[in-house]
């Protein structure tokens, strides 16, 4: 249970979904710093197919954040054995669901991937991308729900050895399957994907021994799997419906911006495939503090310190811009470097600095503004949180379009209009948790 909301107490329980994100993100940025070694095609393959992937698996998954919250609530409230109910509903919920967005995958990708782009050559390996990547559609979901059993309980320490076991794995996978390392079958940008698979699939198995072995299930009744009950389904799907919508308008809004890029060249999307991997590493921190202000202002809400919901929000952004700041030392003295673990083409490595120079600038952006939404999420009323996310998404890729089709101006500009997106998600975001009437909601 949250005791305080002092700056202490906040990085003790944001510093574990840190690191543990770090393991969601180093899948994605190996895959693209390896495959960065084969060529332009295999990066943009990649890049281009694993959006379409995690715009189903993150839109999923909005559901398990939307069980995080709740299951923080009750902590809250210490109301300990409905956290294993919303557990096992979260479980019920979750499961058909995967097999779902597998088969609809499996029947659609083709047509889907074919639509959106130009390049014949591209379409193949991101193909051949997602034939092996979407089995990992159910364990990234089960993974998910044990992620919001321990945030939503703050104890988030665990989190650091599922990262550790996800890291290892997928780097040592990666080095040998796609390049046909230490007798492993060369298996190029296929290697890539069935790797983050296998080591998601680790990441769940070592999860699932340490409940069992060290978590009191009494206590939170967990994996009792009783009775089905409508009415919890009903209770997490009236929190977690809208970020399944909200998170499915946020990766698509990626992918839409990615397509727009491919019009402009496949150079232009290698380039863009690597920003967006710094992009990833950089949001390391914010994620990890955005998801803790997620189960931190539920839990202060479940104690009935509604008045102290816009302070914590405060002291988090204020961490939030600090690691922003030290992180961002590397974009401005390193720059050159940091590329180069992508791509030994120097032109290219020329041609993506000032790419990056510009999204140095706006992580401070979104290191105030994602911590203010989730901040609004976190209060339950996700309903106005996927509003605010819709306004800001629609104008952001009108802006986009506008600048990088019909102005057709270069690069690094396109990439300015995160400027636009960040700084109204952050002034919409404020303004609710300053005036709005976000304590009438009940989850």
């Amino acid at each position: 249970m949250l005791q305080n909301i002092s700056y202490k107490n906040i990085w003790k329980i944001a510093l574990p979904i840190i690191i543990s994100g770090v393991a969601q993100n180093v899948v994605t940025v190996t895959d693209t710093m390896f495959l960065g070694r084969l060529g332009n095609v295999e990066l943009g393959a990649a890049g281009n197919a694993g959006i379409l992937y995690f715009l189903l698996v993150l839109s999923g998954m909005g559901f398990t954040t939307g069980a995080q919250i709740i299951i923080g609530r009750r902590n809250g409230e210490q109301n300990f054995t409905q956290i294993g109910k919303v557990f096992d509903h979260c479980i019920y919920f979750i499961i058909p669901l995967s097999i779902l967005l597998f088969v609809f995958i499996k029947l659609f990708s083709p047509f889907l991937l074919e639509s959106i782009t130009q390049s014949k050559s591209i379409l193949a390996a991101a193909t051949d991308f997602l034939s092996y990547r979407i089995y990992g559609l159910f364990f990234a979901f089960l993974l998910g729900a044990f992620v919001a059993f321990y945030i939503g309980t703050t104890k988030t320490r665990i989190l650091i050895y599922v990262t550790l076991i996800m890291m290892i794995v997928n780097v040592f996978l990666d080095y040998s399957l796609i390049f046909g390392n230490f007798g492993f079958p060369k298996m190029g940008i296929k290697g890539a994907a069935l790797a983050s698979v296998i080591s998601e699939i680790c990441a769940l198995g070592f999860l699932i021994v340490f409940t069992l072995k060290k978590i009191d299930l009494n206590k939170y009744n967990l994996f009792n799997f009783s009775k089905f009950d409508i009415e919890i389904l009903k209770r997490i799907t009236k929190v977690g419906g809208p970020m399944m919508l909200q998170n499915f308008l946020s990766i698509s809004s990626w992918f839409i911006f990615f397509i727009i890029i491919e019009k402009i060249g496949e150079r232009e999307l290698a380039i863009s495939h690597i920003i967006r991997s710094i992009y990833m590493v950089l949001m390391i921190p914010l994620f990890g503090f955005s998801s803790a202000t997620n189960t931190l202002v539920s839990n202060l809400i479940g104690q009935g310190n509604k008045h102290l919901v816009l302070t914590l929000v405060k002291k988090v952004t204020f961490l939030s811009l600090a690691c922003t700041s030290i992180a961002l030392l590397f974009n401005i003295f390193l720059p050159t470097q940091i590329i180069g673990f992508y791509t030994s083409d120097s032109s290219l490595i020329q041609e993506t600095v000032q790419t990056l120079n510009v999204i140095s600038g706006t992580m401070f952006s979104f290191a105030i503004a994602f911590i203010f939404f989730n901040g609004v999420s976190g209060t339950g009323d996700t309903q106005t949180a996927l509003l605010i996310e819709f306004i800001t998404i629609s104008i952001y890729l009108v802006a986009t379009y506008y600048i990088a089709i019909i102005l057709q101006s270069s690069l690094p500009i396109v990439w300015c209009s995160e400027f636009i997106y960040f700084t109204l998600l952050g002034s919409l975001s404020f303004a609710y948790l300053k005036w709005g009437k976000w304590g009438a909601a009940n989850i």
